[in-house]
């Protein structure tokens, strides 16, 4: 039988204690308030965070990749966060990986037994042929899933980098890698609902890591996502403003220079800032690895 009595994120709420009879004002106010620690419960582990991020660009500048690996809403939130770096940052889907327990269906419907086998994390490692340049994080707000625990073991017997998100103290997810992050966000709205105060602590944190390590390889100029891919009429209206923000140009200027770079923003910004060619200004990002303030 396992043990939760000692979980921060199975113990009961006691300032929700009626909640069933709460009117939906109460409920609403109660739970804002509840939200409200969760910043503070990660600002706490800031200098953990940091470690991770770094150790991630280290891995992105050996063209390894991050991989992230949970069960249930921490695997959700980690396929989540890896999907949205291939439009935001122009990446490879490859690069930021995000593993469910249980596979793709997993992601709408619970598989059974999945998050509780240790082999089934280490096999999924394997099978993306997990090298000692990629870095591994695991996440689970329990802080004991046997899924998360048997990647990060396959992980750090191969040489990879490994960090943990967990939400609880002393998680046991802590012991099976290098660089731990534990948020306590105390009880939940809901007894038990790690969807809630855990879950958007996960996603607070799993921002900062995707976001600042694309920064720190170049992928952001000033605070604009010069990288991001303009999939639709949106996103391509979006792209221009950027070229526009980036070098004070007018609209039909950064379009003109859009439609010559061939749809590559940060292409051609360079272009603009450098008064170069659209090969001039491919080479000098080689040059700069990728970073625009480099070529200027």
């Amino acid at each position: 039988m396992i043990n939760l009595e000692n979980l921060t994120t199975e113990r009961r709420n006691e300032t929700s204690f009626g909640l069933d009879e709460m009117s939906v004002a109460q409920a609403v106010h109660l739970m804002n308030q509840e939200d409200h620690k969760v910043p503070d419960a990660v600002a706490d582990q800031l200098p953990q965070i940091e470690k991770v991020i770094e150790a991630t660009i280290a891995a992105f500048k050996k063209d390894g990749r991050l991989i992230y690996m949970g069960a249930g809403t921490s695997g959700r939130l980690g396929v989540l966060d890896a999907a949205e770096c291939v439009p935001t940052f122009g990446v490879e889907p490859e690069m930021v990986v995000g593993l469910i327990a249980g596979g793709e269906q997993a992601m709408t419907v619970a598989v059974e037994g999945a998050e509780d086998n240790a082999e089934l994390g280490a096999q999924d490692l394997k099978d993306l042929h997990l090298t000692e340049n990629d870095m591994v994080i695991g996440i689970a707000a329990s802080g004991r899933t046997p899924y998360v625990i048997g990647g990060l073991d396959y992980a750090r017997s191969i040489g990879a980098a490994t960090g943990t998100i967990a939400c609880n103290k002393g998680a046991v997810i802590s012991q099976h890698a290098a660089m731990p992050i534990e948020v306590d966000c105390g009880p939940e709205f809901l007894t038990g609902s790690t969807r809630l105060k855990s879950g958007t602590a996960q996603k607070l944190i799993l921002n900062m890591i995707s976001t600042i390590s694309m920064i720190g390889i170049g992928k952001v100029y000033n605070n604009l996502m010069v990288d991001v891919k303009p999939t639709n009429e949106k996103l391509v209206e979006r792209s221009k403003r950027i070229i526009m923000q980036a070098t004070e140009a007018d609209y039909e200027t950064a379009a003109r220079y859009f439609d010559e770079a061939e749809q590559n923003v940060k292409l051609a910004i360079v272009m603009i800032l450098t008064d170069s060619t659209k090969d001039e200004a491919a080479e000098k990002l080689i040059q700069a690895d990728g970073f625009v303030k480099k070529t200027i």
